[in-house]
């Protein structure tokens, strides 16, 4: 006689096979985050299978394209981020906390170069990338914003060279391209910085 009770019930199988699927999902979300980390600016899919162990048609069946793994990878990122945005200043002016945004942003860019070395070479044919991109500019330039009296804010030519200065571009430019250790290159920065600010008359 068939024992109903013990067979598995299709909601508990297909429970059991969503559960399979999300791990799945990120475990090759984590893969790609690693092997970017590691410099593979550009990870085949053969490789992201294997470092995720499962197999090649399991990457391609939860990502159909490159975007959608750009989307998952941006959400971890994003969320790092957010880390580093929600800390709370330490100085009581606004010259204090913009030259604190120098350390702050350091720290992120530490984490995320990587990655945004890899999605620099992806942007120009990624959708994803290419808003993800301009909305981490456009919070950037909020931020900074947001800490500059009005007056400060309004200088255009100021404005635009502090957001420079905050920049990734900037702090890639000093780590790679000038070989500076990170806290060499905190310290250009913040001279750099230091001295533009001074130029305000806002107190």
């Amino acid at each position: 006689m068939l024992d109903v009770a013990a067979a598995p019930s299709p909601a508990k199988d297909a429970d059991g096979r969503r559960r399979r699927s999300q791990d799945s999902r990120a475990r090759i979300v984590q893969a790609m985050l690693e092997l970017v980390h590691a410099g593979e600016t550009s990870p085949p899919a053969e490789l992201v299978a294997d470092r995720a162990k499962v197999g090649l048609r399991t990457v391609f069946r939860h990502f159909n394209d490159m975007d959608s793994l750009y989307r998952e990878m941006s959400a971890v990122i994003g969320a790092e981020l957010q880390d580093v945005i929600a800390q709370p200043f330490k100085a009581g002016d606004w010259r204090g906390r913009v030259l604190e945004l120098v350390q702050r942003r350091a720290s992120a860019y530490e984490r995320i170069a990587p990655f945004r070395r890899a999605a620099d070479v992806h942007r120009l044919r990624s959708q994803v990338l290419e808003a993800d991109h301009a909305r981490f500019a456009a919070l950037a330039r909020d931020i900074l914003r947001r800490e500059l009296p009005a007056e400060a804010a309004r200088d255009k030519a100021r404005f635009e060279a502090l957001d420079m200065l905050l920049s990734f571009e900037a702090w890639a430019r000093l780590r790679r391209d000038q070989g500076l250790s990170a806290k060499r290159t905190v310290e250009a920065l913040e001279l750099a910085v230091a001295a533009l600010i001074a130029g305000f008359d806002a107190p």
